[in-house]
C-alpha cells in the first residue's frame, strides 16, 4: 500500500474571462448570437505537480489569485473539470464551503442528516453522534430553527462540527475558520491540532506565515497558478517572506 496520501500530476485548469462587462443576460444573449463575445483564457492552475505522505501537514501559500482555493477544491472533488491527475488515498473531510449542502428550509437536525449523508456518513452514526455535533457547534438553542435564520458563523460552526465528528484520514481546510466568533475559532483550531497529533494528513490555505511555520512540515507556494516552490515548511516560508518583504 502506498504511503502517499495525495499525489497531483500535471494539474491544469483554465477559465474563460469575458473581455467586456456583461450588464444583463439579454445583452449577453444578443452578443452571443451575433458572435461578438470575446474571451481571454485564464489559467487558474498550470502544470501543478506535488505529492505528500500520510501524516504530512501541508500549508498552501501565495498571493490572492494564485490558485490556492482552486487547488483545494479540485483535490476535494468540488471541481471536476481539469487536466492532469489527482490521486487521494483515504477518506477525506473537506472544510472548504461549510454548509454549502444545507437546505435553508430545513432545521439544524434535518441538515445534520442531510449534510452528513452527503459526506458519506451512515444515518446510524449521525443519530449516535447527534448530541456531540450539536454541542460542539454550540447550537442547542437553535437546532430546531430553520437554517435560513442562521448567521454565516452559525452555519460554519455546524458544518465544521458535522465534517469533523469522525476523524478523517485527510482534512482539507480553506480558511473557513475565519468565519465565526473567536471562541469557536480557538475550539476548532484545537480540534485540528488534535487530529494532526493523531496522524491525520492536513492541507490548508493560510496567509499567516507564522502559523504555517508552526504547524506544517511542508509548504506549497503557488504563484499565478504555477508552483513557485515546494519543500520543507521553514525553508519555503523564509523564501516567501523575503520576496514579500
Amino acid at each position: 500500500m502506498s504511503d502517499k496520501a495525495i499525489e497531483v500530476k500535471n494539474l491544469s485548469i483554465k477559465f474563460k474571462l469575458s473581455r467586456e462587462k456583461i450588464t444583463s443576460f439579454k445583452y449577453y444573449f444578443i452578443q452571443k448570437l451575433r458572435g461578438k463575445l470575446k474571451y481571454d483564457t485564464f489559467y487558474a492552475l498550470k502544470d501543478v505537480s506535488f505529492s505528500i505522505e500520510k501524516g504530512d501537514v501541508l500549508g498552501v501559500i501565495g498571493y490572492n489569485g494564485a490558485g490556492k482555493s482552486t487547488l483545494l477544491k479540485i483535490i476535494a472533488g468540488v471541481i471536476r473539470t481539469y487536466k492532469g491527475s489527482v490521486q487521494v488515498n483515504g477518506n477525506m473531510a473537506p472544510l472548504i464551503e461549510l454548509g454549502a449542502g444545507f437546505d435553508s428550509d430545513l432545521n439544524g437536525v434535518e441538515n445534520i442528516y442531510l449534510n452528513g449523508l452527503l459526506l458519506g456518513y451512515p444515518k446510524s452514526l449521525l443519530r449516535e453522534k447527534m448530541d456531540e455535533i450539536i454541542d460542539f457547534a454550540d447550537l442547542r438553542k437553535f437546532i430546531n430553527t430553520p437554517i435560513k435564520n442562521y448567521s454565516s458563523g452559525m452555519k460554519a460552526r455546524l458544518g465544521f462540527s458535522i465534517a469533523t465528528v469522525v476523524k478523517p484520514d485527510i482534512l482539507i481546510v480553506d480558511e473557513v475558520l475565519s468565519v465565526g466568533d473567536f471562541k469557536f475559532k480557538e475550539k476548532s483550531e484545537a480540534k485540528i491540532i488534535e487530529m494532526i497529533k493523531e496522524g491525520t494528513t492536513v492541507l490548508f490555505v493560510s496567509h499567516n506565515i507564522t502559523q504555517v511555520k508552526k504547524v506544517c512540515n511542508k509548504v506549497l507556494w503557488l504563484e499565478q497558478g504555477s508552483v513557485k516552490a515546494f519543500g520543507p515548511a521553514e525553508e519555503i516560508c523564509d523564501q516567501y517572506q523575503q520576496v514579500k518583504d
